[in-house]
């Protein structure tokens, strides 16, 4: 568990919180100026807050009130940037020994087994890619033992094709139950890593729940109607020789392009809202593979010609992005039966990550 509570003040902008997060990744989601990256650094011990107090397990890392504030270099934190910032003038194994020398117990061995970096131990950072060194600055945190990983947009300089080499890195921190403090404002990220989401305006928590209940809400996402989506868990049913991977939602078939996954595995999926037609009656003669069965569950309608219609499947909660005038024409309500049609290729590999 990691309590964090903060009080601070920077000129006109007042940061209010009061956290417990259990282990898992907790995402700190918002618009910039929310407040995200100044919990970041009082976590960190790089900000001491007008008042704050802020515990890891039964540690205290900070307490204003008992005059106690830990050094960044006594907090047992891994951290990953934006950049990787690794060593310059080090090789890639003396940039991961440096975590080991501030007080971690990692095996090396096994940090660079898990990462795939194996080919790279020799190799300085001015030679790798910016997924490889974001990679070797994974490692690096590991290799301290941290008790806490605190990410800060770690995506967020790498092009979409190196942000879907690193995803499944984080998927893999998720599952090892150390607590990770993680900032971003993709939708996608949020919706394939969070174990919860907190929702930080004007430095304070507007909401704090699961992927599902946050990004389908406009109001929570800072890319507003274009971020919203439905979070899908399922199981892998068959890989087949087309190239598509067949899943099991429920009873419900789904297929997306081949995924990694092993037969049996259960994957998470985001669905933008954008990308979701409706139909009254079951459609025949498309293209698009994924239908999904339902009932409306709510129609909201926004200040212009859109809506946004929540269906529930037996998949789970699906939302579709629609005109009002597409709704009174298909006579959508609440209760009314309706299909979900959504094409293959519109689920992109980066919305696709381990359950």
């Amino acid at each position: 568990m990691l309590e964090i509570a903060l009080s601070h003040r920077f000129g006109d902008f007042a940061l209010d919180v009061d956290l417990h997060l259990p282990p898992g990744l907790t995402v700190l989601f918002g618009r910039s100026g929310s407040g995200k990256s100044s919990v970041i650094k009082a976590v960190a011990g790089l900000l001491r807050p007008d008042k704050g107090r802020i515990v890891l397990q039964d540690r205290v890392l900070g307490d204003t009130d008992r005059n106690i504030w830990l050094p960044p270099h006594k907090r047992g934190l891994g951290v990953i940037f934006q950049e990787g910032r690794l060593f310059p003038h080090l090789t890639v194994r003396q940039n991961l020994l440096y975590g080991q020398r501030r007080g971690g117990t990692g095996e090396l061995s096994d940090v660079v087994d898990m990462l795939g970096i194996g080919d790279l131990i020799h190799r300085r950072p001015a030679g790798l890619s910016g997924g490889e060194q974001q990679r070797v600055a994974i490692g690096r945190a590991l290799l301290a033992n941290p008790g806490v990983i605190l990410a800060d947009e770690p995506l967020a300089a790498l092009d979409e094709a190196r942000k879907g080499d690193i995803l499944p890195y984080f998927e893999m921190l998720r599952d090892r139950d150390i607590p990770i403090l993680y900032v971003t404002h993709s939708p996608a990220e949020v919706a394939r890593l969070a174990t919860q989401v907190v929702v930080l305006d004007e430095g304070r928590v507007l909401r704090q729940g699961t992927a599902r209940d946050v990004l389908g809400d406009p109001a929570l996402v800072p890319a507003g109607i274009r971020g919203v989506g439905a979070v899908l868990e399922a199981r892998v049913a068959r890989h087949h020789d087309d190239g598509l991977t067949e899943l099991d939602a429920s009873g419900v078939p789904l297929f997306l392009p081949r995924v990694s996954s092993s037969v049996g595995d259960v994957v998470r999926i985001r669905i933008a809202a954008q990308e979701v037609i409706l139909s009254r009656s079951r459609p025949e003669g498309l293209s698009a593979l994924n239908i999904l069965p339902g009932h409306v569950d709510s129609i909201r309608s926004g200040d212009g010609p859109g809506a946004l219609v929540a269906l529930r499947t037996p998949a789970g909660r699906v939302l579709a992005r629609v005109t009002q005038r597409s709704a009174q024409a298909l006579g959508l309500a609440e209760g009314v039966s309706c299909h979900a049609v959504v094409k293959t290729v519109a689920i992109a590999p980066e919305d696709i990550g381990r359950g």
